[in-house]
């Protein structure tokens, strides 16, 4: 797994406004399932983790790199906890940054800890469209549009991400197929309006499609 340096995590350039979106994206999708305890995998500048911990949440943390200061020092390959440790585990914006012959197994380390949900978010570089109107009496009208490439362009290593959805060789369906064959039920998954270049993910052990 590339390892980011801690100082990129806390730029001016790291944290545009979308970023912040995503943010908000992040913790309302971890509120509305009320967990008794979560796991956040990737801890970045601890703007989430804070908020949550601030709201009472038991949150445990785990990354990688020792300089972001997470409560676990650990792969996402190899997570020193108990199976269905935790109601929910989240991980995201972490994924890209291994190989993609690693996802599957890394999905199986995040189901098998997992007792109920997991959130992940991933980059997708499909292009996008964002329609924002607001008509008189009715109110604001928001959609996102998405249009595949008719070529997907190929990825090339950038020092972080090793693969990102909608490039070649990397289709929605073969990201979604391959947590399917994980076990995981795909509750939804969603690109943020404000920052389409992250996908969330909502997905549910099979058998606890109703746990939260």
């Amino acid at each position: 797994m590339t390892q980011v340096s801690s100082a990129h995590y806390l730029s001016d350039s790291y944290d545009e406004k979308g970023r912040f979106a995503s943010y908000w994206h992040q913790i309302s999708e971890i509120r509305s399932l009320a967990p008794e305890s979560i796991l956040e995998i990737g801890v970045g500048n601890a703007l989430v983790a804070g908020y949550l911990k601030r709201r009472g949440f038991n949150l445990t943390t785990a990354d990688i790199d020792e300089a972001l200061k997470p409560d676990h020092i650990c792969s996402v390959l190899d997570l020193p906890f108990a199976d269905s440790k935790f109601s929910v585990v989240a991980c995201f914006e972490v994924l890209e940054h291994l190989p993609y012959k690693d996802f599957a197994a890394a999905l199986a380390e995040l189901y098998r800890v997992a007792a109920g949900n997991v959130l992940i978010s991933l980059p997708d570089a499909t292009r996008a469209y964002r329609i924002d109107i607001q008509v008189p009496r009715v109110g604001e009208f928001k959609k996102l549009v998405s249009i595949p490439f008719v070529s997907p362009p190929a990825h090339e290593f950038n020092g972080e991400h090793y693969w990102e959805i909608g490039k070649a060789g990397y289709p929605l369906r073969r990201i979604t197929a391959a947590m399917a064959a994980q076990g995981f039920h795909l509750e939804k998954t969603y690109r943020v309006f404000e920052m389409p270049y992250h996908r969330f993910f909502v997905l549910a052990k099979r058998g606890n499609t109703d746990a939260s």
